[in-house]
């Protein structure tokens, strides 16, 4: 079996969201609209019978006038491979926000065609400030066989026509537009930006997303520039429909108490057609954004099937009744995982595994916050949690889908994002509400004057030295230095005491596959704090980091508020902890190398650390883990489930023969639980820690390391009362790396 639900970026599991539901509601629209006048009537009476949602529900209403979408082309002159269904629906593991450049990119269509933005990387950057434009144009762009337009009754054909134009009377264009090439700019280009005229999106006031809808005007120059709202009654009142029968979001088919419109032509054209729905519609309509000030779109979102990918719009979606862990839509995909090939990917040898990991979820949810009930539930919206602290830019950002606040300096997702800042003195600017103001909220209160008389185990210890109120989420983000500090004072004395750790007055320390930690690096100020005797070294490796700070390296300095910059040598700052050092200085020197782990030149280090490894998903670690296994440094790594653990171990003595020891919870894992779309186990950020067992070299008389020792459980019989037994489990095979 194979889940990638703590690896997954959830920009590109909202981007599959978008595009499944999308493809469904245009091929039902057109049904709908084929059919006579009958089918309307009772698709209104359908829904005047769903149960009603107290929420309010929102039309939203976005023109765009002036940023067209190129697709499928590559960013070298000549047609590209363009970007397809199947990569966007997740048939390939880890698709990173990268891969879509290639694929997706932006124009003006203001100062004429050969102005192209070099936004792609800004924009997929900020979060979700552009997804609606890059992920809506995929659905245009593979639905160019859409059914012809709904029409509800008692509109005219010509509102129809005017109103849905846009999709099929732009296909051809595309077409063509697929098979020319794409001239670098400067040149004159043959390829023609599609314009995105205007978006339909139907939320709650919570910011739910349960319906979206596009109007496409084609290619630039040849569609009408206004406001692109004249006669939306149609396409809004079939999007409004099928967000009632078939909501996008989580939780099943309903209709809200009252909608409000956010355009005041839109509001009255369908003041004569919702009350069919026995919705009622607000007496004026929407003027801002949205209902409530801390308006934002939701992360909880629908979930899919284990096996076809079908999102729970489309099919109701059950768990195994065995081990509750896995989801599959009905009976036929349940007993196509049981049976799957080799024996040792199939659920009937995973079933029992995950009962026993789905038993750690109350283990893995018990934490001091006064808002661990909320973080740990299987619905939590996070963005809404976020929002409604204020928490909505700086890295605050980096760990979620919120869209950074108007005036605020964007940063491209993955590349150094502190140093802008760095030179400011203030360490913890970027953890607070607001880092771009001066007065905003400070979030971190000062450094303790006395360091910590003793080591600390668990969160509540390091809060109530701290002096953070258990309502502070800030270990969502400390969870990365703090998982650092447990490593040094706790795990490797336990594992190495020969090392005598704690004793060092300096350590280098290599992060490995470093990503999302490097666009946070300035929490691991923290191990200044919490470690006042020790000079520290953090090299962040891997490809996966912006290749232009690639041998960049910096020092945070503890005695002053002075700045300083060496060129050609990295940034200097001197960055004030509130205390004097006694005995000399302690510094934090940051290093960058944007390479794999294994091609890495440089000493040896003290230390190595990974977070939330998954060594099956990325082929480099077949090579860095021998590359470990020759130096034989202590090297720890951390998980978001039990699963990955397990896995890591099948990857490391296929990559070396070596093992991984037992996984045990990290006690300053965050406390926000990530959602997992196709299971329902407990994912959580940095939850469990191990640490590399090396194969011991040969001659040296030892036993060798065992493989992944996975008991065989007894074939149980299928979940499902009338399947007969399987016959008896074929030989066992080597261990599987996933893709």
């Amino acid at each position: 079996m194979e889940f990638v639900s703590g690896y997954r970026d959830e920009f590109l599991d909202f981007a599959a969201l978008l595009f499944g539901w999308f493809h469904k509601f245009v091929a039902e629209r057109g049904a709908v609209g084929a059919s006579v006048e009958g089918r309307w009537r009772q698709l209104e009476a359908q829904i005047r019978r769903l149960p009603q949602d107290p929420a309010l529900w929102v039309l939203h209403v976005l023109p765009n006038r002036s940023v067209g979408i190129s697709l499928g082309h590559g960013t070298e002159p000549g047609p590209g491979p363009g970007l397809g269904a199947a990569r966007l629906l997740g048939d390939e593991p880890l698709l990173h926000l990268r891969d879509l450049s290639p694929y997706v990119s932006f124009v003006s269509l203001e100062e004429g065609e050969e102005e192209e933005e070099e936004e792609n990387g800004e924009e997929e950057g900020a979060g979700t400030e552009k997804v609606e434009p890059e992920e809506d144009g995929e659905p245009a762009h593979n639905s160019r066989e859409s059914p012809q337009e709904s029409n509800p009754p008692g509109e005219p054909e010509e509102a129809e026509q005017e109103a849905g134009g846009g999709v099929d009377g732009c296909r051809e264009d595309r077409a063509e537009d697929e098979t020319r090439p794409e001239r670098r700019k400067g040149q004159s280009s043959e390829a023609v930006p599609l314009h995105l005229s205007c978006l339909l999106l139907v939320t709650d006031e919570h910011g739910t997303l349960l319906g979206i809808d596009l109007l496409i005007d084609g290619a630039q120059g040849s569609a009408s520039r206004g406001s692109g709202t004249e006669n939306l009654a149609p396409r809004a009142y079939a999007l409004l429909c099928h967000s009632m029968a078939c909501p996008m979001g989580s939780g099943d088919p309903r209709r809200p108490r009252q909608l409000t419109v956010g355009d005041a032509q839109l509001h009255r054209e369908l003041e004569s057609l919702i009350p069919r729905l026995g919705v009622k519609l607000a007496k004026t309509p929407m003027r801002t954004w949205g209902p409530q000030p801390d308006f934002t779109f939701a992360s909880l979102r629908a979930r899919t099937c284990h096996v076809c990918h079908r999102h729970s719009f489309e099919v109701k979606l059950t768990p195994c009744p065995q081990c509750s862990a896995v989801l599959y839509c009905g009976e036929a995909c349940l007993r196509a995982d049981w049976r799957r090939c080799p024996d040792d990917v199939s659920h009937r040898f995973w079933c029992s595994r995950l009962a026993a990991f789905m038993e750690r979820a109350g283990e893995l949810a018990t934490l001091p916050f006064t808002y661990t009930a909320e973080v740990t539930s299987e619905t939590f919206n996070k963005e809404a949690f976020l929002a409604a602290r204020g928490l909505t830019r700086g890295y605050w950002t980096q760990i979620s889908m919120l869209i950074p606040g108007p005036g605020t300096p964007r940063h491209p997702r993955g590349s150094t994002p502190s140093l802008s800042l760095l030179l400011n003195g203030d360490p913890y600017q970027l953890l607070s509400g607001d880092p771009y103001q001066e007065d905003g909220p400070a979030l971190m209160p000062p450094v303790p004057p006395d360091p910590p008389r003793g080591l600390f185990g668990s969160w509540q210890d390091y809060y109530t030295w701290r002096g953070l109120s258990l309502d502070s989420p800030m270990a969502v983000l400390l969870t990365y230095p703090l998982t650092v500090y447990y490593v040094i004072t706790h795990l490797v004395p336990q594992s190495f005491p020969e090392l005598n750790i704690q004793n060092k007055q300096s350590l280098k320390i290599h992060v490995v596959e470093a990503g999302k930690e490097f666009d946070l690096v300035m929490v691991f100020w923290e191990l200044l704090v919490l470690l006042p005797h020790m000079a520290l070294e953090l090299q962040f490796v891997g490809d996966g980091l912006p290749p232009e700070s690639d041998q960049q390296h910096f020092t945070l300095q503890r005695d002053g508020p002075e700045v300083s910059v060496r060129p050609g040598s990295g940034v200097s700052a001197r960055l004030s902890s509130g205390t004097k050092e006694k005995g000399g200085r302690r510094d934090l020197q940051i290093k960058v190398s944007a390479r794999p782990y294994h091609l890495l030149q440089g000493p040896k280090p003290d230390l190595v650390i990974g977070f939330n490894s998954g060594f099956g998903l990325k082929d480099t670690w077949l090579s860095s883990l021998p590359r470990l296994q020759s130096l034989r440094v202590p090297a720890f790594f951390t998980e978001s489930s039990e699963y990955g653990c397990v896995m890591d171990e099948q990857t490391m003595a296929v990559a070396t023969g070596g093992g991984t020891s037992p996984p045990q919870p990290n006690p300053f894992r965050s406390p926000f639980r990530l959602r997992a779309a196709d299971n329902c186990m407990p994912w959580y950020c940095n939850a469990f820690v191990f640490h590399l067992v090396y194969k011991p070299p040969q001659g040296s008389g030892a036993r060798p390391a065992p493989g992944p020792g996975l008991p065989v459980p007894t074939p149980a019989a299928p979940p499902a009362p009338a399947r007969r037994r399987r016959g008896e489990k074929k030989p066992g095979r080597g261990p599987r790396r996933r893709r």
